[in-house]
């Protein structure tokens, strides 16, 4: 062994064979493993069904017991529009789980584009691992979450991680997310013929007034029951503000006059992560309007939101991993300009 702590990178939406063989290439290169779990406290969806708890099970539950022992696995949250943000925490993760004089060494595989973060530690060594399966965390969770045959996803995961899926069909969420899997593979096929790949422009209102941010639980899918910002679709004919203030006040019946509203805009910011939302490519135009203090307005759900409520800003994470895509991190992105 030439180092004395590696470092592996994942979400590991479920954990598969590939991964297997990751952690043994590290361990066979290290004493210890840090194994750094990505996407920490996001709201459920097809593409990060299983939260941070679950996934270490499955991982410790395929693993030797030596292994384990070897093995720590840090949570890490999501950071779509900050690099710094994410490579800051992962490297602050890693300080604390290690000593100054240790030999820290960066285990990856350079599978696509989505690999270059694997570039952005250079005061670490680095071990590029050949996968010896060519077997995808995607590929698996379509195949599990359209109902498929179990022939055509079981046989790339540990037998640990087939009987915790098992086991998890029978539960009320898995119920929930093969409905937003047929809904989302409905919605794309709608969209198929299109003769380009389709760019849909979307607005979002972040609301504060006296240490409270107005939200919505959605009443529709995607995304049915989550806390979400009022907003939606731009229609054809509007410019972005006026979406903006048409989606706030269908959706949450706010009894602000519209130049007041209009008059409060404190900030505005375009969110388009390609992979923000699972209906597709989802660019939205989010608005911070900055609401004078004193008593909340009334606010009821209308359209598309089954309710809507004002959250004190010191819940939102304690709530994050209730949040409809990558709505969380826009509200933070505003507040912390306040």
């Amino acid at each position: 062994m030439n180092h004395d702590v590696a470092v592996l990178i994942g979400r590991f939406q479920p954990f598969h064979a590939g991964h297997f063989s990751l952690i043994a290439s590290a361990l066979d290169r290290a004493e210890r493993l840090l194994l750094l779990l990505g996407s920490h406290r996001c709201a459920p969806d097809t593409r990060n069904p299983w939260s941070s708890e679950e996934r270490e099970r499955m991982i410790r539950a395929s693993l030797p017991a030596d292994w384990q022992r070897r093995l720590e696995v840090i949570p890490i949250r999501d950071h779509l529009y900050s690099d710094n943000l994410w490579l800051a925490e992962v490297q602050q993760k890693v300080l604390a789980a290690t000593d100054e004089e240790d030999r820290v060494l960066l285990v990856g595989h350079r599978k696509d584009r989505s690999s270059y973060y694997l570039d952005l530690f250079p005061q670490w060594d680095f071990q590029d691992v050949p996968l010896n399966s060519d077997v995808h965390s995607t590929t698996i969770r379509q195949a599990y979450f359209s109902g498929a045959d179990d022939s055509q996803w079981a046989s790339h995961v540990p037998e640990a991680v087939r009987a915790f899926l098992t086991d998890y069909r029978e539960t009320g969420r898995y119920r929930w997310l093969r409905q937003e899997a047929d809904y989302i593979a409905g919605y794309r096929q709608l969209w198929s013929v299109a003769p380009y790949p389709p760019t849909f422009v979307t607005t979002d209102a972040v609301v504060v007034q006296s240490g409270h941010v107005l939200v919505v639980r959605r009443r529709v899918r995607p995304g049915q029951g989550l806390i979400a910002l009022p907003g939606g679709y731009l229609n054809q004919k509007e410019m972005v503000v006026e979406g903006m203030l048409r989606e706030l006040r269908e959706e949450t019946g706010l009894k602000v006059p519209k130049p007041v509203l209009e008059g409060s805009i404190a900030d505005r910011h375009v969110f388009d992560a390609p992979g923000r939302s699972q209906r597709g490519r989802v660019i939205t135009h989010a608005f911070l309007i900055q609401l004078k203090g004193g008593v909340l307005p009334s606010v009821r759900g209308g359209d598309d939101a089954e309710k809507a409520f004002w959250m004190p800003l010191a819940d939102i994470y304690a709530h994050e991993d209730t949040f409809f895509e990558d709505h969380i991190q826009i509200i933070q992105h505003f507040i912390s300009r306040i």
